[in-house]
């Protein structure tokens, strides 16, 4: 075969179909290798003006289709189907030749491949997509991870295709072996939050507020248009405004309230749990969506007539819109500096030296939490990379404390009226929790200490000490 491809997708369902085709709209030739060969001739046929792709019936005619180092990207569903994939395809590849994991991976599994191809002299690389199908096709956010060396030769290529903003592509090299993964996942950890923050605000605001689904979108168009401009915002008014087509009724009464999940937002919280970080608005949004499901569970306490409040409380002290966009405003924040500082806390544990306002960069475009205030966020790590907690840093400061009047006013009307904003209220307790000065985990450490002698530290003096709680003195002892 003369002709070689720069890169090759194995794996033509909807995304690594659009992925395919992505490159050959940028002008790389592409061999495209599915494990039923119909697939791979569909894509050529239907697609085949929009480049140059190479079909490959087999996987050693998709490999002797690549110019060296050969770039094999893998869009497989994650879990079992990669590593096949990848036990099919290692074989026949050469030292220094790289398998790309387009998928959502694990990025505990990620750091197994990696390790297990290093020693075979194979470069793996992990490396998150986000944009859905759309963004695959016309410009994603992409996030790569795996040796600095493989992004040298792979780097390129994915910077060509990623969405751009002021000319600067959405895409850079993560870190080593499973950062991009990591990354990826904590990304869509904070999708979750987002996009359950973004509920509660419009069921506070036709609940309490008494607004119909066509004017909360008139809303959230408003609100696009300044500090709260997103993707989720502009898609959220859009299906606001829908009415079904069967019935006349506004789109969203007509769809069942029980929202489903792929399972990343649950390994971020598995993730933080592990590494011992709160992030607790994310944390919220899974159990919102595991709550939201559990549907034999909320007929039964429905049936028994669980009560309300006696009597719904009117909102006081403001007007509900504005008070809602500043509690979304605020909570939102909170989220972004949850899923941050857990990039950080990885980063230190696995040694790979993320740049966190590099990632805020490349979220900018063509990701789902794509959003205005990621300028901001990438300003605060560029004036200070080690920052603790967004919420320091001065614009977010001002922000929060703006809205801290107005936040708690809508915590207290959900709780009054009953209902559930544990996105909201989960934000201003960690938020109340950071500016504490002195929380009740003392206490904590006192009945640790008392049922299992697990001991505490002190106030005005270094040291672990154990109190013998069961002696008539109760005497403190160094531990």
């Amino acid at each position: 075969m003369s002709q070689k491809a720069q890169i090759g997708v194995t794996g033509l369902a909807v995304m690594g179909r659009n992925l395919a085709r992505n490159f050959a709209r940028h002008g790389h030739t592409v061999a495209v290798h599915n494990r039923s060969y119909g697939r791979t001739k569909e894509l050529v046929e239907e697609f085949g003006n929009e480049g140059t792709f190479i079909p490959a019936e087999t996987a050693e005619q998709f490999v002797a289709a690549l110019e060296r180092p050969r770039r094999v990207v893998i869009m497989v569903k994650a879990g079992p189907a990669t590593d096949a994939v990848i036990d099919e395809f290692a074989p026949l590849l050469e030292e220094g030749d790289m398998l790309i994991d387009a998928g959502n991976a694990h990025f505990a599994d990620t750091r197994r491949r990696e390790a297990a191809l290093k020693a075979k002299g194979l470069h793996f690389v992990g490396m998150g997509v986000s944009g859905g199908e759309e963004g695959a096709l016309h410009g994603p956010s992409i996030m790569p991870g795996g040796p600095k060396e493989s992004y040298d030769a792979l780097g390129p290529l994915l910077e060509d295709i990623a969405a751009k903003v002021d000319g600067e592509p959405c895409c850079t090299h993560v870190g080593p072996d499973g950062a991009g993964h990591f990354v990826k996942m904590v990304h869509n950890g904070i999708e979750y939050a987002d996009m359950q923050l973004i509920a509660e605000a419009y069921d506070l605001l036709r609940q309490v507020g008494g607004l119909s689904p066509t004017e909360i979108a008139t809303t959230f168009g408003e609100w696009n248009e300044g500090r709260l401009g997103s993707y989720l915002i502009e898609i959220t008014a859009e299906v606001l405004k829908q009415n079904d087509a069967a019935t006349g009724q506004p789109f969203v009464d007509i769809v069942l309230d029980q929202a489903e999940q792929k399972g990343t937002g649950r390994w971020t919280v598995q993730a933080a749990l592990d590494l011992g970080v709160p992030v607790s608005g994310i944390a919220e949004s899974v159990f919102a969506r595991a709550l939201s499901g559990g549907a034999d569970v909320r007929k039964s306490a429905a049936d028994a007539g669980l009560p309300g409040p006696s009597a719904g409380a009117e909102h006081v002290g403001g007007d509900l819109r504005a008070d809602v966009e500043q509690a979304l405003f605020a909570s939102k924040i909170v989220a972004y500096a949850q899923g941050f500082q857990q990039i950080q806390a990885a980063s230190a544990e696995y040694d790979w030296e993320i740049d966190p306002g590099a990632m805020a960069k490349i979220w900018r475009a063509g990701c789902i939490i794509r959003a205005k205030f990621l300028d901001f966020i990438k300003q605060a790590y560029d004036k200070n990379p080690s920052l603790t907690t967004l919420l320091v840093d001065d614009y977010f400061l001002d922000a929060v404390s703006g809205a801290q009047d107005a936040w708690r006013r809508v915590v207290v009307t959900a709780a009054q009226q009953g209902i559930p904003a544990p996105g909201f209220a989960s934000a201003l307790a960690y938020y109340d929790g950071l500016r504490a000065k002195r929380l009740p985990a003392a206490l904590i450490q006192g009945q640790r200490d008392f049922f299992g002698a697990h001991t505490y530290r002190r106030v005005d003096r270094d040291g672990s000490f154990h109190t013998l709680w069961a002696t008539d003195e109760r005497t403190e002892v160094d531990a």
